[in-house]
C-alpha cells in the first residue's frame, strides 16, 4: 500500500504540474480525460489523488 501511495502522490503532481509547466499545445493522452469533466472536476481529481496518496504512504509507511 506504500507504494501505491508514493505512485499516487507522485502521479498527482505530475498531473497538477503538467499543464502549469508543459507549453499549451501539449497534450498528455493519459490525463486527457481528466480534462473532460472540466476544469473544477479535473482539479479535484488530481489533488484527491494528491491527498489519497499522502494518506496511504503517511499510514503505511512503518510496514514493510
Amino acid at each position: 500500500m506504500r507504494e501505491l501511495g508514493i505512485f499516487l502522490f507522485l502521479a498527482g503532481l505530475v498531473a497538477m504540474l503538467a499543464p502549469l509547466l508543459l507549453p499549451a499545445n501539449f497534450r498528455f493522452p493519459l490525463l486527457d480525460w481528466i480534462n473532460n469533466w472540466g476544469p473544477t472536476t479535473a482539479w479535484l481529481i488530481r489533488g484527491g489523488a494528491v491527498v489519497l496518496g499522502l494518506v496511504l504512504w503517511l499510514r503505511f509507511r512503518n510496514q514493510e
